[in-house]
């Protein structure tokens, strides 16, 4: 008998990246807010990608399970 496949949450595939070796990434908040105001050195910040906590890994991969 075949098992059931579980669909991925829409919003955690928009919104984190899993890295090669299983790392979960997600972007800075607050980005698009008032960017014209902000120095030269805090936009150059806003590309980066941020690890997230262990906690909070376990829940994501419960949301992305064909993406670890």
């Amino acid at each position: 008998m075949a098992k059931y496949k579980i669909k991925t949450h829409s919003g955690a595939k928009r919104r984190f990246y899993v890295t090669g070796r299983g790392k979960i990434l997600r972007r800075k908040h607050h980005i698009n807010n008032a960017r014209r105001k902000k120095r030269g050195a805090t936009l150059r910040l806003f590309p980066r990608k941020l690890s997230v906590p262990k906690g909070q890994a376990k829940r994501i991969r419960k949301l992305m399970p064909y993406h670890t």
